[in-house]
């Protein structure tokens, strides 16, 4: 455990619906070198109960030692937003065509939504740092396509600042933003954002929160863990598919690049995070 904190202030903290808090040590012992990103995103981003588990379970990563950086969607509450400005969106292969006003919207959203995340953190004595387009900037990003106007794709990651943040015992919070070369302002896809930032830092894991389960088979029964290769038949035979494909594109890049595993689970769950991390059976599909 981390010297300044003892296992008495974590045994307080822990909640009841986590594995037992008596099997922690050997876990935190395996990840204690390494870094695990977590993207917060899907649905879970509007329900509060939800999301003061993530805080809580973020809390009790950083209280333990272990290297966390977080990197945030933000598609329910932009779609609000701009539903309120009376803005149709229009997606082309599950991605939203953002031209100038709706990127305006976007990067407010997605800059309140960070310091929201921040602040709840440094409120429960977390030390957490905001990342986006207008503060220490971490990603350079090219157009993806014409057509999608201001949705980017990650070129390069500036790891050194999420390392250097890392090593002051900070969590870095990434928003899902990144400049390009003449400073212009794009919007990215959550899980791509946060497999880039995985792979740059070589994560020991990547865990991606979203409303569903995981990987479901044929019979609608969870896979708790599946190759890389095995992955590729089941989207093949259609097993995999529709809003399931890009995501599942993003875990296999990662773990083709340098990431030991990608998990994809239920952010819904209470304390999913923690189900993850400090236990065998997991909380979702570790794709490997």
């Amino acid at each position: 455990m981390s010297e300044n904190f003892s296992s008495e202030e974590i045994k307080k903290l822990w909640p009841n619906n986590a594995p037992p808090i008596s099997n922690i040590q050997k876990y935190v012992e395996k990840y204690k070198e390494d870094t695990i990103v977590i993207k917060y995103g899907g649905n879970v981003l509007i329900d509060r109960e939800v999301f003061n588990n993530f805080i809580l379970d973020i809390q009790i990563l950083n209280r333990l030692g272990l290297s966390i950086v977080v990197v945030h969607g933000g598609g329910p509450r932009i779609k609000r937003e701009l539903e309120k400005s009376n803005i149709e969106s229009r997606f082309i292969n599950g991605l939203r065509v953002t031209d100038q006003k709706i990127i305006n919207i976007v990067e407010k959203v997605l800059i309140e939504f960070n310091r929201d995340i921040v602040e709840s953190l440094n409120n429960k004595s977390s030390e957490a740092t905001q990342i986006n387009s207008k503060k220490s900037n971490v990603i350079n990003v090219v157009p993806e396509n014409k057509e999608l106007g201001f949705v980017g794709i990650p070129k390069k990651i500036n790891t050194e600042i999420i390392k250097n943040l890392i090593k002051s015992k900070k969590i870095p919070v990434v928003a899902p933003l990144g400049l390009d070369k003449n400073n212009q302002v794009y919007n990215i896809n959550g899980d791509t954002a946060a497999g880039a930032i995985a792979k740059s830092l070589k994560s020991r894991r990547l865990l991606l929160m979203t409303n569903v389960e995981g990987v479901l088979d044929k019979e609608k029964k969870l896979i708790t863990e599946i190759s890389s290769e095995k992955t590729l038949e089941l989207i093949k035979n259609q097993t995999i598919s529709g809003g399931m494909i890009p995501k599942i594109n993003t875990c296999l890049d990662a773990v083709n690049n340098g990431v030991r595993g990608v998990v994809i689970m239920d952010g819904r769950k209470p304390h999913s995070i923690l189900n993850e991390i400090f236990s065998d059976t997991g909380a979702g599909t570790l794709i490997r």
